[in-house]
């Protein structure tokens, strides 16, 4: 029997973080994964054009036969998911709703926090999330834009990373969350300073981590696992010029990312050809 892949897509790079989680649950699953690094960031772009970006994604992945989609892009999450679900018949799974899930069972002063890029946190969609599951929940949110950069630089262990968490911390210290929603794939790469930084007694939510259970639950519930005794394979796709993706690849991955592919979504959904370079 062919097994089908599960299909991963992000504006970037940060959604390797999903990819990580989903390949330490499912072990025996093949990836695919597609970064729109020609396009990136989705965060400032429209929710009309971040819709369109993700179907042409969304069509690309399915042209490659995958099983599930995982919308690993908080922005793409908010405003494109619902589209993607009614369009296409493949179980789409995002980042959000597992993290405000694991966010509710995980509170118990009722006092949520919530960091990510300025879009997302403008875009309040951790907190309906959070509410739509538990109303009573207070919800705390905080945009943290310099932490994507800090991340992809590699820079999870110095004193301006630490200088900066404890800054942009403060506030949702003195608020006194209990838990705290990582609501931005590139934050799991600085869990540990932002650990730190909140202090004993805060629980830190990964999306990554719990977006990762969710495919590995949904697979399971419609028996389209693949056997524990196979191992994956992995690729990779970007939009645009590899090289910038695989530096940061690599970090994000521990040095285990494999061929980069690019590709141009417009020329491939056109013709349906091999429009790719590998790097």
């Amino acid at each position: 029997m062919a097994w089908k892949a599960i299909g991963i897509f992000d504006s970037g790079v940060g959604g390797l973080t999903v990819l990580k989680e989903v390949v330490r649950v499912l072990p025996q699953e093949d990836t695919i994964y597609l970064g729109d690094t020609a396009r990136v960031p989705y965060g400032t772009k429209s929710p009309e054009t971040v819709v369109r970006y993700s179907r042409q994604i969304a069509r690309y992945l399915l042209g490659r036969d995958i099983k599930l989609l995982v919308v690993a892009c908080n922005t793409a999450s908010a405003v494109a998911l619902s589209a993607l679900q009614q369009e296409f018949d493949i179980p789409i799974v995002g980042v959000i709703e597992p993290g405000a899930r694991a966010a509710v069972e995980a509170t118990s002063s009722g006092k949520v926090g919530v960091i990510g890029t300025a879009g997302t946190i403008a875009s309040s969609a951790y907190t309906k999330a959070i509410k739509r599951i538990n109303p009573e929940i207070e919800v705390v949110s905080r945009a943290c834009p310099l932490f994507v950069p800090l991340a992809e630089e590699g820079w999870v262990d110095n004193e301006v990373t630490r200088l900066t968490a404890r800054i942009y911390l403060e506030e949702l210290k003195l608020q006194g969350v209990d838990t705290l929603v990582l609501g931005c794939t590139h934050y799991p790469i600085l869990k540990q300073v932002i650990a730190e930084a909140m202090g004993d007694g805060v629980t830190l939510v990964d999306s990554a981590e719990q977006t990762a259970l969710t495919v590995a639950r949904i697979l399971g519930e419609q028996e389209l696992l693949r056997p524990s005794v196979e191992k994956g394979n992995h690729h990779y796709f970007v939009t645009d010029i590899p090289a910038g993706f695989i530096r940061v690849g690599n970090r994000f991955l521990g040095g285990e990312l494999g061929d980069v592919y690019q590709v141009n979504l417009e020329q491939e959904l056109q013709d349906g050809g091999d429009g790719e370079e590998t790097y």
